[in-house]
């Protein structure tokens, strides 16, 4: 069973201010970043550190995203309640749970069984429902697109063109998808947004640079 007391909640708070300070002004993404109990989605012996504006490690390799990076993505994903998300990278699960905060259906999918499994039990013990498989998440998930937005949590070398055809094209209602993802190498990746604006057209916008550990593509 998961144990989440009260001593997090003035460092959950204070998480949130600090991101508010690096420039995340959305108060939906703050006010989900600051309902969500990341102490649940760090190995226990790094909870003391759950609320550093921090990557942490999670084992294989991976980590769960620094906060300010998770709301940034978040943010540049402009989601509305409803609308359906496709996160490739599901780690941890914490930024599937911000996601969840958020009021959006949230589909997550992860390269390595070990962290689907853990990740699985963690957001199932929260009750955020998150529909999860293990898979190459740069193929996106067919059957149930198109998506409302997509967010990668790995840095891609080139956008890829599977998840840009998986984008919900624009209709006279709403605005057409939207992939965030980080491009680049180890050095580190520039957050790159594109929105779909047709059939066979996109618009896409830069903004900062992050570190992210490599998307593993097949």
């Amino acid at each position: 069973m998961l144990r989440s007391g009260g001593q997090y909640v003035q460092r959950r708070a204070k998480l949130v201010e600090t991101v508010r300070s690096n420039g995340v002004k959305d108060e939906r993404v703050l006010a989900a970043v600051g309902r969500v109990k990341r102490e649940c989605f760090v190995d226990q012996a790094l909870q003391h550190r759950a609320y550093e504006d921090q990557a942490l490690p999670i084992g294989l390799r991976q980590t769960i995203s620094q906060p300010t990076t998770v709301a940034f993505q978040t943010w540049m994903l402009d989601t509305q309640p409803g609308d359906s998300v496709l996160e490739v990278g599901t780690g941890s699960g914490y930024q599937a749970a911000v996601l969840c905060e958020m009021g959006v259906r949230v589909y997550s999918i992860e390269r390595h069984r070990l962290l689907h499994e853990r990740a699985k039990a963690i957001l199932n013990e929260l009750d955020y429902r998150v529909l999860l498989r293990v898979g190459d998440g740069s193929l996106g998930w067919p059957g149930l697109a198109p998506f409302d937005a997509v967010v990668v949590t790995a840095g891609a070398m080139e956008i890829p063109k599977r998840l840009l055809e998986q984008l919900r094209e624009p209709s006279e209602r709403k605005p057409g998808g939207r992939l965030v993802v980080p491009i680049g190498d180890r050095g580190g990746q520039r957050m790159t947004k594109i929105v779909r604006t047709g059939p066979d057209s996109y618009e896409s916008e830069e903004r900062g640079m992050f570190m992210f550990v490599p998307l593993v593509q097949s």
